[in-house]
């Protein structure tokens, strides 16, 4: 595993959510996932209409594809998240955080930032996440 140290410095607020406000890293080399959404392997779109269910399948792409580069999510330094509208976030947020306290038990939450915005690819994406890993 690479050093990965997160830290949330005293100097300002605590987080709001399952993050952390800092990443520091000593690795070999980095990983820049490209944003997920949910497609299953086979091509198929996942939950149309429902975000939990397309949460569910984003982690699970992401999992699948940090494995490929022999890390896993420990090696995950800083996630970044795209919801379609308001109306969506709170459902997110209550799956997303069953998924990343199953996947960050110890509570060493990576950085994550939330955006909001009108649409993605297509209308039946309600979320997409990406993130950045290091492996050593």
């Amino acid at each position: 595993m690479p050093k990965i140290q997160r830290t949330n410095p005293d100097t300002v607020h605590a987080p709001a959510g399952y993050y952390s406000h800092l990443s520091r890293v000593k690795a070999r080399e980095l990983l820049h996932l490209a944003g997920q959404v949910s497609v299953d392997a086979e091509g198929n779109f996942v939950g149309e209409g429902d975000v939990k269910a397309q949460v569910r399948q984003i982690y699970d792409n992401m999992g699948r594809i940090l494995e490929s580069a022999g890390a896993s999510f420990a090696n995950v330094v800083q996630f970044t998240t795209y919801v379609v509208g308001r109306e969506n976030v709170a459902d997110f947020l209550e799956e997303r955080t069953k998924i990343i306290e199953e996947l960050f038990p110890d509570g060493d939450y990576p950085p994550s930032t939330l955006l909001i915005i009108d649409a993605l690819y297509g209308p039946e994406a309600l979320a997409e996440v990406t993130a950045v890993a290091a492996i050593p």
